[in-house]
């Protein structure tokens, strides 16, 4: 029996196709990040808007106003997005994005256009609030073990070329007429928008959130066609079974929606602490500065480092094209070299590119201060080759199957908050402490280092399920987590089910494809590495012999007990 079809498409094609759908949703994104950074100073865009010319405070509102529409698109999928699933949340994103484009598009001069381009803004932000919280969900429940990392680093590269096609969109529309100066840039969008809608209409939903929602045969159908297997063979079983395990021992087997409260969870699944290990790394990607240099580049150039608007605007598409040079080299780095290190060379390289810069800035000499402009430069590319893919990576993949959706939506908002902040307040910055807006930069790069350091497990090369194996042991043995994804093997699918099985994961009765959740009853709010277990006590197994930590159903109840 031949696997089964979507598009026409099975195995490696299949999933080549879920990847570049998944891809022009971040370009669409990067695209739009920065989209607005060489038409906002335009003379042709402040004659619609007036409101904008020579007004820091309002430019970066109307750049920043986006963010709150992200913002709003992230909380409507915590609420609402397990219910809505992947697919049709990545299809109601793009088409929410489509009709702010028109909104934008659509402002004429003499009327209340500030008003109009503002509207516009927030509603774009919505739709792409939607996507950015749904893909990397999406991707990593679709993609392999062996390359979730790769094709996930790809996605959130896109960015960068997304960014890099709206700065050179931008200089070529400003040698056009007034109305091509901006109208051109903002319509671009819908090109993007429709090449995700379309191909949307006829791919696969992620074959894990089916299984939340007990649609046993649609899965097995997925599976088959994503891997190219067979619909009936032994390897499409025992990937759905691997699946059905995270889920059972997740508590999230035939839950519609994940409640809120069980993002506050501990115990050995650690939701709370896996969320926040998430959150944080969107967290920290946004007040280290990335788009204090992306939207604001030009402007950056012009009142820090003293170039006419023409030569900042080309300064900007030339950065950009470094940005997507270096964004590219994740692809080949991120399983080899691994999330943890790529974060810390990230922070180190970030850090000192804006010691570059604001030590440059502070002799206020024009000649001097050019060298602010290659710490400018080296800070776009350590971005692009770490921090850039990473926040979108991390959150995908640490985060358990149960509460993935939400725990990414959460990631995602405040990514968006922290992203309006920065965007609203750099223009200010710049105008008010000058160099000390990078000496601000500097100082919060160097912060990000213990934390990634001492908190921050090794997911490389781990599938989905061997993660929450790693926060079961660390839980269990009352060690580091860091420590535990060190000591843990890789295992092969066989293993993880006796692994599963020795943290209390699963119970006897689970692993056989029913029973109960055994961490239900002994979950805290709680985000401590306090192990349920006594390290002093050694746990008889089901076979009567002893271990340090439980095996199956008596781990389960030792567990309860405690």
């Amino acid at each position: 029996m031949a696997p089964p079809k979507f598009m026409g498409l099975t195995g490696r094609p299949l999933s080549l196709a879920v990847t570049t759908v998944a891809t022009t949703g971040f370009l669409l994104f990067g695209y739009d990040q920065g989209v607005m950074s060489g038409i906002i100073t335009a003379p042709a865009f402040n004659d619609v808007f007036p409101e904008t010319r020579d007004n820091p405070t309002m430019q970066g509102l109307v750049t920043a106003i986006y963010e709150i529409g992200c913002l709003a698109g992230a909380m409507f999928i915590l609420g609402v997005g397990d219910l809505l699933g992947r697919r049709r949340a990545i299809m109601l994103g793009a088409f929410i994005m489509l009709l702010g484009v028109i909104i934008q598009v659509t402002s004429v001069a003499g009327t209340k256009t500030i008003a109009q381009i503002i509207a516009g803004r927030i509603v774009m932000g919505v739709g792409n609030g939607i996507n950015t919280s749904t893909i990397p969900t999406y991707q990593a429940e679709c993609s392999k073990t062996s390359n979730r990392g790769l094709l996930i680093c790809i996605e959130g590269s896109t960015i960068a070329f997304g960014t890099l096609i709206a700065y050179w969109i931008d200089y070529g529309a400003s040698y056009g007429p007034d109305d091509l100066v901006w109208r051109f840039p903002i319509a671009f969008q819908v090109i993007f928008a429709v090449l995700i809608i379309v191909p949307m209409t006829f791919l696969p939903e992620s074959p894990r959130w089916l299984l939340s929602h007990q649609r046993i045969e649609d899965a097995d159908n997925v599976i088959a066609a994503i891997r190219g297997y067979e619909i009936d063979s032994e390897e499409t079983l025992q990937e759905r079974n691997l699946i059905l395990d995270s889920l059972r021992a997740a508590g999230g087997f035939g839950q519609k929606s994940t409640p809120l409260k069980a993002l506050i969870t501990g115990g050995r699944t650690q939701h709370l602490r896996r969320m926040l290990l998430g959150s944080s790394a969107q967290f920290f990607q946004q007040i280290g500065g990335c788009n204090a240099v992306i939207y604001y580049l030009p402007i950056l150039f012009q009142r820090s480092v003293g170039e006419d608007p023409n030569m900042s605007l080309l300064l900007g598409g030339v950065n950009m094209i470094v940005y997507s040079i270096f964004a590219t080299t994740s692809w080949f780095l991120i399983e080899r070299v691994g999330r943890r290190r790529l974060f810390l060379i990230g922070s180190i390289g970030q850090c000192l590119s804006m010691v570059l810069t604001f030590a440059c800035l502070i002799p206020d000499k024009p000649m001097v201060a050019r060298g602010a402009a290659v710490g400018l430069f080296t800070y776009i590319a350590f971005f692009g080759a770490t921090w850039l893919p990473l926040p979108w990576l991390y959150p995908a993949e640490v985060n358990p199957v149960k509460t993935r959706g939400k725990a990414n939506a959460v990631s995602t908002c405040v990514n968006w908050t922290f992203n309006f902040l920065i965007v609203m307040v750099t223009p200010i910055m710049v105008d008010k402490i000058g160099w000390g807006t990078y000496l601000f930069f500097a100082a919060i790069n160097a912060c990000f280092i213990p934390v990634i350091y001492f908190f921050y497990p090794e997911t490389a090369r781990r599938s989905l399920e061997e993660i929450d194996i790693i926060f079961a042991k660390g839980h269990a043995e009352n060690i580091s987590y860091v420590k535990a994804a060190k000591e843990l093997p890789h295992l092969q699918p066989t293993e993880i089910e006796e692994y599963a099985l020795r943290y209390g994961l699963v119970d006897q009765t689970t692993s056989r494809g029913g029973g109960r959740d055994p961490r239900d009853e002994e979950e805290k709010p709680t985000v401590s590495g306090e192990s349920a277990n006594n390290s002093n006590e050694m746990i008889v197994n089901e076979h009567g012999g002893e271990s340090g930590f439980g095996d199956g159903l008596n781990t389960s109840r030792k567990a309860d007990e405690n």
